[in-house]
């Protein structure tokens, strides 16, 4: 890293802005290594690394400040945030949130920050996200059917109850309505994921290599090589597919592994059962929310207006939290949950008042 240092003296402005630099690299190295601490093997060491760059950056900004380091700086809030998370939070929710941060880099506009740091800063917002990606990747079965569970439960059941709640009927039926749809929709979605999820590990497994193939080799007739064909199967051209098979029959490349081909576990579709439980249990708990405020006593207006109120909440929530784990925009998916959610129920209301008053005619 290029370290040529400015020669006039810094003005206040400077000053602060390289003081706020510093604390900034301090906290973002100490995320790092907190988090490297958390984890294993490759990871780790990854993490460690990305500590020690922000330790080079810091030595950048304490050779411009010389004698005026001056007293600590707070960092910003996002980076004291990430900070505070980084230490309560699961790794994948943290790794998400410093690719957004990495993506911004400070320095782009900064005068007195070389250009390396630039890239530097650049090139930890794709370390960060490749890391994120294998953690996504690990959880992305089981918390495709959370979300997907917990959004149904939330939008179903508002609609269901504001739907018969606007036909007129007893505030009792409408809470045992509520209760209904909330066990019915579970079981439904539980067993809906389970079958969804081994019927596609399935299909995957129908087509994973058999890691038995590798025992016909000694019985292959080596003239017309029918282990070529294999390989040219399996989309390498003629050419690769020959040398590939000669590469083998002669033992320079593991017999299994070329034959029988890597292990795939399919992490990213999950297994049937966690897709089940977290489909049952999220659209439970996002079923049971609009019934609340009927739970309690509340009628009329005022159970409708709660009810959606909470389910208004929780729909932004889960809204953001997807946008933070896909390096979206929180806001805008929050925005987008809600806006589907009450769009769903809106309908179902009205439809409830025009079949109420038919009956009522």
């Amino acid at each position: 890293m290029s370290t040529t240092l400015p020669t006039q003296r810094p003005d206040p402005a400077q000053l602060r802005r390289w003081r706020q630099h510093l604390a900034d690299e301090r906290a973002e190295a100490a995320i790092y290594n907190n988090l490297a601490h958390r984890r294993t093997g490759e990871e780790r060491e990854i993490l460690l690394g990305l500590a020690e760059a922000e330790k080079r950056h810091e030595a950048y900004w304490l050779a411009l400040l010389g004698d005026r380091v001056g007293k600590p700086r707070r960092t910003d809030l996002r980076t004291r945030l990430l900070g505070l998370l980084a230490g309560r939070f699961g790794f994948v929710f943290v790794l998400a949130l410093l690719q957004r941060a990495e993506g911004r880099s400070p320095y782009d506009d900064d005068p007195d920050a070389t250009s390396t740091m630039a890239a530097d800063e650049r090139l930890h917002g794709e370390v960060i996200r490749s890391l994120a990606e294998r953690g996504r990747k690990r959880l992305s079965g089981s918390f495709r059917a959370a979300v997907f569970g917990a959004n149904d439960g939330l939008v179903s059941n508002l609609s269901l109850i504001l739907g018969v709640g606007a036909s007129g009927v007893p505030m009792a039926v409408i809470l045992l309505t509520g209760v209904a749809g909330l066990l019915a929709g579970a079981l439904s979605m539980g067993a809906g994921e389970y079958v969804s999820v081994r019927s596609q590990r399935e299909l995957l497994e129908a087509s994973t290599p058999d890691p038995r193939a590798h025992t016909l080799l000694p019985d292959l007739d080596i003239d017309t090589n029918e282990l070529a064909l294999l390989f040219r199967s399996r989309g390498l051209d003629e050419e690769e597919a020959a040398r590939r098979a000669e590469e083998v029959l002669a033992g320079g490349r593991d017999q299994r592994t070329a034959i029988g081909g890597d292990v795939d576990t399919h992490e990213a579709v999950g297994s049937g059962l966690g897709a089940a439980l977290s489909s049952f249990l999220c659209f439970a708990s996002g079923a049971i929310i609009p019934v609340l405020p009927y739970l309690f006593g509340a009628q009329g207006i005022v159970a409708v207006i709660l009810s959606a109120g909470l389910v208004g909440l929780t729909l932004l929530g889960t809204g953001a939290i997807v946008g933070i784990l896909s390096g979206g925009s929180p806001l805008l998916r929050g925005l987008r949950q809600l806006l589907i959610g009450y769009g769903a129920a809106a309908v179902t209301y009205l439809l409830g008042l025009l079949f109420g008053t038919g009956a009522a005619g």
